[in-house]
This record gives C-alpha cells, structure tokens and sequence, in this order.
C-alpha cells in the first residue's frame, strides 16, 4: 500500500540476516551482520512467513533480540524476510561528512572567529602572545623624600595615543594586584632631582607572596648633583602564582631630604610597567 502523504526517507531500516527454520522451535535470534539486534516493538517490523505478512503480537512477538512466533515452525516453513522498521526519530549513524554545522545544539555565536569547544560552546581561541600590559605613573612629584614606598598620587597612564592591553593592575595605597595568574615582567622607572645638594637614592621593587611580608626583589641607583636630574630603571620577573596572596609595591630610599622623586599627570616620569609574558 503506497504511503498517503510524503514517503519517509529516513529512519534506522534494517534487514535481518537470513534465519534457518528448525523444527519444533518458535523462538529465533535476529542479527544484521552477524550482530544481535533489538527492535523497538513487534510493530517497528514487517516479517514475512512461508510469504504471508505476518500480524504484529499477535502471529510474532520481540524481546530483545528474540523473535519468538506463535507457534512453532516445523521443516519446510520459510521465513522470508524480517525486516526492522526501526525507531523513526533515529537516524542511524550518519554518513562522513553529512552533518552540517547547523545540525548541532551548540550555544554561543558560531562565526568565522570562534571554534566549537568540547563543552558544546563556541568560543574565541586564546589570544596568542602577550594578554596583559599596563603602565602607572606618579601623577604629582614628592618632595623631602627619604625612606619610603610611593603610596599615594598614582594613576593610570592615560594619554592619547595611550591604551593598556587586558584587564589592567589595580592598585590600593601603592600595593598592586595581578589582573590573572602567569609570568609577568615588572619594570620601575624613578626620575629624581634636588635644588640643593649632591646625592643619590635607590629605587625597590618589592613583593610579597603571602600577601602579608615583602621583600627586596629588585634594586637600582641613580644619583644627582645639586639642580640636576637623573633617572633609574629596574626590572624583574615575577611568578605570579597567586593574585590574592603574590603582589607588588614601590619604595624610594635617599640619603638626604632634599630629594625630590618627579611625577606629573601629563607624561610618565617616574611609573611602573607591567606586561605578563606568559603562564605560570
């Protein structure tokens, strides 16, 4: 009987291999290549007997890979044909290359930007090379320097031109803290200066790994005559395992009070640079 409609065109169809008939036994296994199969019912099957369809749970049932008939099958019976309809929302297995990306249940913009993770998401790869990058500078000088860390009048470099790379430091009173995790290079620029005497000061980097203690990590020179300037750049490495607990700040030693540490809001003078460089 020809289908009334649009005839299905797919669905898991299957011919069982051809079965034997022993005398006496109503009870068969079907197998498609050589492989046990179960069907889904009785009526996901069209089965031919000695030619004659047979009824579903009525002249046959299934139970598992097992066709058991109503009665038993004696020499001379043939069965002709078993084939499994199978479930008409399973598709089988697709051929190569016959799934489109469409076809997928994926979350997330598929674009020619992102890839299909294997979380089922699409995403944008990992940006290669260098994450992170920002630069802080001391906005206004400090004079009658000491023996102290710079804690106060920092920002954020911001001219035009300017951008930082990433999320960016953030800084509390002088004490910064890593965006993220990974291997960053740490640089510290001091331009110092006095009106009066000879002298010279020491720039620090310091850091602390616990978020409690700090030590010396890096040291520098630099020094002047009376009414002249100079400068001192340091830099180092620093594994930042850790951005609750691995930290970093700033400290200016001078042996004398007159030592001015310049800073302004219009150029970078006296600042810190920090580029991550890679993973931890």
């Amino acid at each position: 009987m020809a289908y009334i409609g649009k005839t299905p065109v797919i669905g898991n169809f299957q011919v069982c291999d051809a079965i034997s008939v022993v005398n006496n036994q109503a009870a068969y296994t079907m197998q498609v290549g050589g492989v046990n199969v179960s069907p889904e019912t009785a009526n996901h099957m069209l089965v031919s007997l000695n030619g004659i369809l047979q009824a579903p749970t009525s002249s046959f049932t299934v139970s598992g890979s097992t066709i058991t008939f109503a009665s038993n099958l004696v020499t001379g019976d043939v069965i002709d044909f078993i084939q499994i309809l199978g479930n008409v929302l399973d598709l089988g297995v697709p051929s190569d290359s016959t799934v489109s990306l469409a076809k997928l249940t994926a979350t997330g913009t598929k674009d020619a930007t992102t890839f299909l993770r294997g979380d089922n998401t699409f995403a944008e790869p990992a940006a290669g090379g260098i994450t992170e990058a920002d630069q802080w500078r001391l906005s206004t000088t400090l004079t009658s320097v000491t023996d102290q860390y710079i804690t106060a009048n920092l920002e954020r470099v911001d001219n035009t031109g300017w951008e930082k790379l990433g999320t960016g430091m953030s800084e509390s009173s002088g004490v910064f803290t890593f965006p993220s995790t990974g291997i960053y290079l740490v640089t510290y620029t001091i331009a110092v200066y006095s009106n009066t005497t000879d002298g010279f000061v020491d720039n620090e980097i310091h850091v602390t790994t616990d978020n409690s203690s700090y030590n010396i990590i890096a040291r520098g020179y630099a020094g002047y005559t009376a009414s002249t300037s100079n400068s001192a750049t340091i830099q180092i490495l620093i594994d930042v395992t850790n951005t609750s607990n691995v930290k970093v700040k700033f400290y200016v030693n001078s042996l004398n009070s007159t030592t001015n540490v310049s800073g302004t809001t219009d150029s970078s003078r006296t600042g810190f640079t920090f580029i991550r460089l890679g993973d931890t």
